[in-house]
């Protein structure tokens, strides 16, 4: 019984952030009801994480039949994701206008690379072009290297799935105060610059060089935030900013005062950098996490993803689930009172068809003639 039970989230099949979301939401305790086609990929054979919790239903869109059978669904709905580029759902009548017609109080969601209007908004795109477009991918990397992708984490996951979740719920708010559903235009670009605050902050007053790479105090420059090798070829991490956590590193480390005792001199990050690193690599990985973690240096192993969930902190608190024998992150955050949890593993395709449109208020006669036609699967 999530925060979301009650709730009801109709997801047209995308990829990436979109399904991200509809995740979340499910976690949280909604209905959430992805919109198939009947010749898709079967997301339970796939494994994929993001089909959890969600109903399977699979719906001909290209058929009268199958719009009008999913505008009766929106009526019963709060919630719209619509995945697609900018015009697609208007193309195939279910655009916002039209669904709000039939449900005032829908919340219609917009998930989109660069956004509803804009030059590149009917362009392709990914997370990498995203990420280019607003700085995130230059900063990240080696000094004289080229970026280097952070994975899709950035601008599809945290610069879109997030931002997906957050303004739906805000959406939802709003709507309960005033009986009236919205459009929420949701862009991954949007999503990225937001990420990215805080270093416009810095660049403004001085403290961060915006035009290069590993040359300020969060980029891998400074030796006290970074990644080093252990003799075992492993790695840790080390964050140790503030001063007091910075004496505990060099304590620990057993860091001559001489050559690590001027923390901030830039001048000479590489120098010690340099000293760092052949410390570090006296040790091996497991050794200095007997010495470390859990302290204030502010430190942890670099654990691979499927490392991860056996690390004992991870363990003690349930970070991950398995479901359907895969491993995964367990749904966060975490409520007091109405905590949210993953209800089931990914269901076959289709397979939710016939119960959710009966849900919904469709005659047994109504359902088989649309099986008869091929509206649905």
């Amino acid at each position: 019984m999530g925060p979301l039970n009650g709730f009801t989230v109709i997801e047209l099949a995308g990829i990436g952030p979109a399904p991200m979301g509809g995740m979340m939401l499910a976690d949280m305790g909604a209905e959430v009801i992805r919109i198939e086609r009947a010749n898709a990929a079967d997301l339970k054979q796939l494994k994929d994480v993001s089909a959890r919790g969600k109903k399977s239903v699979v719906l001909n869109l290209k058929q009268p039949e199958g719009v009008e059978t999913l505008l009766r669904m929106v009526e019963n709905a709060d919630v719209v994701i619509d995945p697609y580029r900018p015009g697609v759902c208007e193309k195939l009548g279910i655009g916002p206008d039209v669904c709000l017609a039939r449900n005032p109080r829908l919340v219609f969601a917009r998930m989109t690379g660069w956004g509803q209007d804009g030059p590149l908004a009917r362009a392709a795109g990914h997370d990498i072009n995203y990420i280019s477009l607003t700085g995130a991918l230059f900063a990240t990397g080696r000094r004289n290297e080229k970026p280097v992708p952070p994975l899709n984490l950035v601008g599809d996951m945290g610069g879109g799935g997030m931002l997906l979740v957050n303004g739906v719920l805000a959406a939802l708010l709003e709507t309960a105060n005033s009986g009236k559903g919205q459009v929420i235009d949701v862009a991954m670009v949007d999503g990225a610059a937001q990420l990215m605050w805080m270093f416009h902050g810095f660049e403004a007053v001085g403290a961060w060089d915006a035009t290069q790479r590993e040359a300020n105090l969060l980029d891998g420059a400074a030796h006290f935030y970074d990644t080093y090798e252990c003799a075992d070829g492993r790695y840790i991490s080390l964050g140790s900013i503030e001063p007091q956590f910075y004496a505990l590193l060099m304590q620990l480390a057993d860091l001559p005062d001489a050559e690590f005792g001027n923390q901030h001199d830039a001048a000479r990050w590489p120098e010690m950098t340099e000293k760092l690193a052949a410390v570090i690599k006296q040790k091996t990985q497991a050794e200095w996490c007997e010495l470390m973690e859990g302290t204030d240096v502010c430190f942890a192993p670099v654990l691979s993803f499927t490392e991860a969930p056996g690390h004992p902190a991870n363990v003690a608190r349930n970070t991950y689930v398995e479901v359907d024998g895969v491993t995964q992150p367990a749904p966060a955050p975490r409520f007091s009172r109405t905590p949210s949890s993953v209800a089931h593993g990914p269901h076959g395709l289709g397979e939710d068809t016939v119960s959710t449109l009966s849900a919904m208020g469709f005659a047994e006669s109504e359902i088989q003639a649309l099986r008869e036609a091929g509206t649905i699967g």
